[in-house]
């Protein structure tokens, strides 16, 4: 009997992540490893090892991006390579439709962590344009490279503009200063903005430009 359950729980969860990669194609949306092989994908919401501890969508492989941000992304995977042959781009989030990101502010409403969340209330982010990506880089074995906090790290040692303060606090290494910098070198080579709480995340317009000229994933 428990095998019939999870059996069916796989083929819904499967049925779902069609269903949204479907609807995503239809809109003209990327699955930017498909356009670039080498760009790993380990979506960090399909699963429990995320900061809300909670699975917030089922059986996603693939990263979605706007067409602007595939190109983007891609130029930065070409840039990494040019410096490093053997490193690979790994995507850990990137499309978010609303109802994803409805579900993401529940579960943090009401506590410290929501200040992490874009309210959809509000508009959301660009995730939920596809216009922003959460991403780092693994060496030629596949092992992310250590940047100081895991992805998805809610705190002060996950930001940008006090690298070399926590550097000589012994909060991070030089090490891994220097990999936040490769991270972002190549991410702003292909026309990315970072985040400055967040090393992971990258933007590639400002909100109002996608309010004006994107259309929001309302589904």
């Amino acid at each position: 009997m428990a095998i019939t359950v999870m059996s069916a729980m796989n083929v819904a969860n499967q049925m779902q992540a069609q269903a949204l990669s479907e609807r995503l194609g239809e809109m003209g949306f990327v699955a930017v490893n498909h356009t670039d092989t080498t760009i790993k994908v380990m979506l960090m919401y399909g699963g429990t090892d995320n900061f809300t501890g909670v699975r917030l969508y089922e059986g996603m492989e693939d990263a979605w991006l706007h067409p602007d941000a595939a190109k983007a992304v891609v130029k930065a995977s070409e840039e990494l390579h040019k410096l490093y042959p053997t490193y690979n781009l790994l995507i850990k989030d990137a499309a978010r439709p609303m109802s994803v990101q409805r579900k993401m502010f529940r579960v943090v409403q009401g506590t410290p962590m929501a200040n992490y969340v874009a309210n959809p209330a509000k508009g959301g982010g660009l995730h939920n344009y596809g216009l922003a990506v959460d991403i780092t880089i693994v060496d030629e074995h596949g092992n992310e490279l250590p940047m100081g906090t895991p992805v998805d790290h809610l705190g002060k040692e996950a930001n940008i503009d006090r690298e070399e303060l926590m550097v000589s606090q012994g909060v991070i290494s030089e090490t891994e200063r220097q990999n936040r910098l490769l991270l972002r070198r190549v991410m702003t080579a292909a026309g990315f903005k970072p985040l400055r709480t967040e090393w992971w995340h990258f933007n590639l317009v400002s909100k109002r430009e996608a309010q004006n000229s994107y259309r929001l994933l309302d589904f």
